[in-house]
């Protein structure tokens, strides 16, 4: 519900206000005087304050200009009796939304307050999803190769060179991607992404210069290409190995001249963007079988960036695995989680082929999975990591006994796991007793309420 603040010294025009407002369901609260009006912001949230500039002590433009400084400030309207173009004037530079007139149209009073509380959620949207953006473009790692890619982010991003990001399918290059893009001068400009893999080569043309109303069979309106709508901001092509040769000319033409031709119109149109690709092929042995051209090649490769397969940054592994359960118990408004250190131990050891991506998809799993689960173990994580964990090395062993306890532990475990944690059924499907189940695991520490 819409919360107005309606800041007056006379009595009669705020139980006039608030009255009014209820009637069109908003919640009111009020103030007699700057101060009062002061603290209630401080302490409270308001979508809209209806503001008088004559108030006695502080007067009301001094009390805009406070507001104003507000982190989570609400729109102000100002109000007087004794208004001129001079007063309307400094306080729209003060950042008031709107000026009314003693004495108040109720019918124009409404409409402002109204499209003031729109300006205020708008305001809200945009600040919330910049913050999205800007948590989308945090790389997370104290691994010696994240610490010296974020090194050269930070050195480059300012400038307009082009980058060519190489890595696996997900090592995170869109995320290395969108942190050039945020520290960058073009960072208040759009980011488009466009992945070159996903879009039908008969179309990728026009996903990239656009193209005019019945260009085309289908074309039943004029679309904006992706270069149009990163002008003046950041171009992602993403998995740029996988575009046709014929777009790579189109696409070389475009980064030469700085215009390109929609499908279906004759003149050039003129685009400032900066290119970022990536790919997680090699190019100089697709440009030796003939996939790739060399003088695009050339033009993308300004600043070339490699991104690490995780399995060669495994210190990196506890960070982001917490990193992860944050997000996702967030997301899923499910009772922040801990993570065992037996679990880490666990996820360190597997080899991760799918890198970050495999990763965060294990940890929303498990989350999902768990909503009432406090802190996860071992047994929470899916059985494909108890097999390749198990795999360990003759060198972590002082014994044979201790060899066998490990692997006998992580089996059992697996085995647990994968009968949902219901002891009879496990001990039925590994041929023991349920005491000797019990006095197996006692043996090995593995708790009951594993």
């Amino acid at each position: 519900m819409t919360h107005v603040l309606v800041v007056d010294d006379e009595s009669a025009i705020r139980e006039s206000l608030t009255g009014i407002l209820e009637d069109e369901n908003y919640r009111t609260s009020i103030a007699e005087n700057g101060e009062a009006c002061l603290e209630l912001v401080r302490n409270q949230h308001f979508d809209v304050v209806l503001l008088d500039i004559w108030l006695p002590g502080m007067d009301g433009l001094e009390v805009l200009e406070k507001i104003r400084e507000a982190a989570d400030r609400p729109e102000v309207v100002m109000i007087s009796g004794h208004g001129n173009i001079e007063t309307a004037v400094r306080a729209t530079k003060l950042g008031a939304y709107d000026f009314l007139e003693k004495p108040l149209l109720l019918e124009k009073t409404l409409i402002v307050v109204k499209n003031a509380a729109e300006a205020r959620r708008l305001r809200s949207e945009n600040s919330e999803l910049k913050r999205q953006a800007l948590s989308r473009s945090e790389i997370v790692g104290d691994s010696v190769p994240m610490k010296a890619l974020r090194q050269q982010i930070n050195l480059m991003a300012p400038t307009n060179g082009r980058v060519l990001i190489y890595g696996e399918s997900g090592t995170g290059k869109e995320l290395v991607a969108r942190a050039i893009h945020a520290q960058s001068q073009r960072k208040d400009a759009m980011f488009v992404e466009v992945n070159c893999a996903a879009i039908p080569e008969d179309m990728i043309e026009s996903e990239l210069f656009g193209h005019r109303r019945g260009a085309f069979p289908g074309a039943s309106a004029d679309k904006e290409g992706k270069f149009q709508k990163a002008d003046g901001g950041t171009l992602f092509l993403d998995e740029v190995g996988d575009m046709s040769l014929k777009t790579q000319s189109k696409v070389l033409r475009t980064l030469d001249e700085g215009r390109f031709v929609p499908v279906g119109l004759e003149e050039p149109t003129r685009v400032d963007a900066r290119v970022i690709a990536a790919t997680n092929k090699d190019l100089e042995d697709e440009i030796s079988k003939g996939n790739f051209r060399e003088d695009l090649f050339y033009r993308l490769n300004v600043i070339p960036f490699f991104v690490p397969p995780l399995r060669e940054r495994k210190e990196d592994v506890p960070l982001l695995a917490r990193h992860f359960l944050k997000e996702f118990s967030g997301q899923y408004s499910r009772r922040a989680k801990e993570i065992s250190d037996d679990a880490i131990d666990l996820l360190s050891r597997y080899s991760w082929p799918g890198n970050i991506r495999e990763l965060r998809n294990v940890i929303e799993r498990i989350v999902i999975m768990n909503p009432t689960v406090h802190k996860l173990d071992r047994k929470h994580l899916p059985p494909l990591l108890y097999r390749e964990g198990s795999r360990r090395t003759a060198g972590e062993f002082s014994s044979l006994h201790q060899a066998r306890a490990a692997y006998e532990r992580d089996y059992i475990l697996k085995k647990l796991d994968e009968n949902h944690g219901n002891i009879s059924r496990t001990a039925e499907v590994l041929g023991l007793e349920r005491s000797h189940m019990y006095r197996k695991m006692k043996a090995l520490g593995i708790a009951v309420k594993e």
